[in-house]
């Protein structure tokens, strides 16, 4: 199927590594604040750009944030909170089928150490940028509730281009590793998922010791992850 996928935040980190990993088979627009080779110009906190942006789509990934953990209100306002709420606006003025959503572990960061989170627990952010993921899971919940569009958010983990070095991270860290082709097998299956309203999932590889539980997310979404940090 030729699927229209609108992918924001393609320049960024996450978005330049899944970018050509992506299905060939999906018509992929992507976009960023910024154009440049191959992206697009698109501010997220312009409604009325995110509308005749995602007009026609089939599905948008939504990747645009602030993805700074210790950002301050000022810096996250603006892409995380007034961006996520113009997208999801947008997603379901527009008729979206499937809105991905890039949420975080952090939503879920003050879990206490030694416990498994799964996608079922509800938010309990342990600093304002997990604050703002939580807001875009409920903003997902929300126009999956009241709107045609159905949604997947996304709790990414800890995202790195390579397996990370056991000397040079956390071992919470090694336990939230999200690889690249784990990261685009992730998308994949968010975006083509069948018999979806709202769903929350895990976002890390198939690390042998796992920060977040992914039976859910296997089972609700066919997520095949393939990799693990040790």
């Amino acid at each position: 199927m030729n699927r229209r996928v609108l992918l924001t935040g393609a320049g960024g980190l996450i978005g330049r590594a899944i970018g050509p990993l992506l299905p060939t088979g999906w018509d992929l627009v992507r976009t960023d604040l910024h154009a440049s080779d191959g992206i697009s110009a698109l501010d997220v906190t312009d409604l009325d750009a995110c509308r005749a942006a995602f007009s026609g789509a089939d599905a948008v990934v939504h990747l645009a944030a602030v993805p700074d953990p210790d950002a301050s209100w000022e810096q996250l306002l603006p892409a995380n909170v007034v961006g996520a709420h113009q997208v999801a606006v947008a997603a379901g003025d527009c008729g979206v089928r499937r809105l991905v959503l890039a949420s975080s572990l952090q939503a879920v960061s003050a879990t206490p150490a030694g416990t498994q989170i799964r996608s079922t627990d509800p938010p309990r952010p342990a600093n304002l940028y997990g604050a703002t993921k939580a807001w875009a899971e409920a903003l997902g919940s929300w126009v999956a509730a009241t709107t045609a569009t159905s949604v997947v958010a996304l709790r990414i983990g800890y995202f790195a281009l390579q397996r990370p070095d056991a000397d040079a991270v956390s071992p919470a860290e090694r336990a939230a590793w999200l690889s690249p082709r784990d990261a685009a097998e992730l998308v994949r299956a968010a975006v083509e998922a069948e018999d979806v309203e709202f769903v929350v999932a895990a976002g890390t590889s198939a690390n042998r010791y796992r920060r977040a539980d992914l039976e859910d997310t296997i089972r609700r979404l066919g997520y095949r992850p393939r990799d693990d940090a040790w």
